[in-house]
């Protein structure tokens, strides 16, 4: 009774999981290995060092695909043969040394992924926790208030229910003797009838009264599922480094507790700030919404564990400690928050609450962990503060929330170079450049009377284009000169091609052309194809006979194309 672990400081699972590997091995040993009977690690025959790298292999063909469980029982395998080499008094025959120094020979597999809860799902637990936790502290206090006014049953009779209680609480006698001098249930009192179900088998009903009074002073598995939903809710970590914890991982100051949170698996103890919310009245038992208080859940969890590890003899008192009846005997444990009965299933069930997807507790951390990448816009140093970045991206990153959210941010990217690109240059014909000196027509195309002017005079002429600001250019930083004119010109959004451009205008689409048959047409397309299906565009818009009077200039003055001599150098 109260020891807490499983064999030598070995968890339960993990004892489980030994007594699977050896169980599964013998099985194959005595259907595969002749002379079964003779098989021994210490003989060279029958040879073991085959029937294990055998079993190895098989192995993977019982379980679904990716499953861990192979890699975990091989690896238990080896060590326990690890553990028998290294003892210098148990020998250890055939080749086994040097496989247990090799690789086992089987991926660790991959476990199914679970989504986060909903926001409203959240939401629901926190609020079930947190009434629950109410009613299993109120049960508890008036359970010790009734011990209190009771006295030894062996005096005052053992079918007063608070002589009971009085006997459970001062551990002055056990389940067993009380089982042991209760009448049969026909000769009970109304007051001791009434905490068992009315339909209840007369043969049973003892060990629902034991079971009832045991949980008007201590905590049980159901009761421990709102604490756990709770502090993981304050603190944002995982189920198994809040059900670790006992008072030597707690730092009490005023109005601050420091946690130290250890990872299992990882090695790993991180130490965690979490303070009281000054504005709260810790007096009020009742508050209007949930408290995600770390200070006080530690706090009153501590008081309700401490007479179980005090009875148990167990130091440091674990926070997540409860009871439970087996067979009419006290059993004090850590809380497991699974099996018959037990799990966070039917918890949600007798609470009346449905969520989306499977009870699964992970689904909790991780709708935490969405919030902060959310509170962090996806900085993933601050986000895996707990664990490491290859961690988050493996095992949190592929939420729903933060799949929609990454999708949206790659939407809108998209939409925006997608709208730089569809909304190319503004070509204007001679009606509309004598337009632009309207005021309507050029606050619709958000230019100034300045920029009207100088638009028309020339000065902001680019080569194959104008532009309305050459220094807030789209493809440059704010203030800079735009470093791409006039190749890009076509692409920008700055830029109106003019009547008078038209001649600049055909000799860049001339050039086009000779990087058409230069270039293969897949390079072709990404570095040019933009800027020629604009440019074709431009030029459909003007009349043949404009287009046939700007080829005459170009001849009759010699016009050539003004490109920077980079460009002239990347292609030549």
């Amino acid at each position: 009774m109260g020891r807490v672990g499983g064999i030598g400081g070995v968890p339960g699972g993990s004892c489980r999981t030994y007594r699977h590997a050896i169980s599964g091995f013998c099985t194959h040993v005595d259907a595969t290995v002749a002379a079964a009977r003779d098989a021994s690690l210490a003989r060279e025959v029958p040879d073991l060092h085959h029937a294990v790298t055998e079993w190895i292999r098989l192995l993977p063909a019982g379980y679904p695909a990716a499953s861990r469980h192979p890699y975990a029982l091989a690896g238990r395998l080896r060590m326990l043969i690890a553990r028998r080499i290294a003892h210098p008094g148990r020998p250890v025959a055939g080749r086994l040394d040097g496989w247990v120094q090799g690789a086992v020979g089987l991926r660790r597999g991959r476990g199914e992924e679970v989504d986060e809860f909903t926001r409203a799902d959240k939401k629901k637990l926190i609020q079930a926790a947190w009434t629950d936790r109410l009613a299993t502290e109120a049960r508890i206090r008036s359970g010790w208030v009734l011990a209190t006014a009771g006295c030894d049953p062996a005096h005052g009779g053992w079918t007063e229910p608070r002589n009971l209680l009085w006997a459970l609480a001062n551990d002055a006698w056990t389940c067993e003797d009380i089982a042991r001098h209760l009448p049969a249930l026909p000769q009970w009192p109304p007051a001791l009838r009434e905490l068992v179900p009315g339909n209840v088998l007369p043969h049973l009903a003892r060990g629902y009264l034991l079971r009832h009074l045991v949980g008007m002073l201590f905590p049980s598995d159901m009761d421990l599922h709102s604490y756990r939903i709770l502090l993981m809710a304050a603190t944002g970590r995982a189920s198994e480094e809040v059900a670790a914890l006992d008072e030597d991982d707690l730092e009490y100051s005023s109005r601050s507790v420091l946690i130290d949170f250890t990872k299992r698996r990882a090695r790993t103890v991180q130490r965690r700030s979490y303070g009281a919310d000054p504005d709260e009245d810790q007096r009020d038992l009742h508050p209007a919404a949930p408290r995600l208080d770390a200070v006080e859940l530690t706090r009153r969890m501590l008081q309700l564990a401490r007479p179980l590890a005090d009875r148990a003899g167990i130091t440091p008192v674990p926070l997540f400690l409860r009871a439970s009846v087996d067979h009419y005997a006290l059993t004090i444990r850590r809380f497991a928050g699974k099996g018959s009965g037990a799990a966070l299933r039917d918890w949600l069930r007798a609470r009346e609450v449905t969520v989306q997807g499977p009870a699964d507790i992970r689904r909790l951390r991780k709708s935490g962990k969405v919030e902060k990448a959310i509170a962090f816009k996806g900085r993933i140093s601050d986000i895996a503060d707990d664990h490491t970045a290859e961690t988050f991206r493996t095992h949190y990153a592929h939420g729903t929330t933060l799949r929609v959210i990454s999708g949206h941010v790659i939407t809108t990217a998209q939409r925006h170079w997608l709208d730089k690109a569809l909304n190319g240059p503004v070509v204007l014909s001679d009606e509309a450049e004598q337009a632009l000196a309207e005021p309507d027509a050029a606050e619709v195309l958000g230019l100034s009377a300045e920029d009207v002017e100088q638009l028309r005079s020339g000065e902001l002429d680019m080569g194959v284009s104008s532009c309305r600001d050459p220094f807030a250019s789209p493809f440059g930083r704010p203030g800079q000169l735009c470093p791409v004119a006039p190749t890009r010109c076509l692409e920008c959004r700055n830029a109106f091609v003019l009547p008078s451009n038209l001649p600049q205008l055909l000799l860049f689409a001339a050039h086009l052309e000779q990087l058409q048959h230069r270039l293969s047409p897949a390079h072709f397309h990404a570095l040019w194809g933009q800027s020629r299906a604009n440019v074709l565009e431009a030029l459909s818009l003007r009349t043949s006979d404009e287009i046939t009077h700007a080829r005459q200039r170009i001849a009759d003055e010699g016009l050539a194309l003004n490109l920077p001599l980079a460009t002239q150098v990347e292609f030549e």
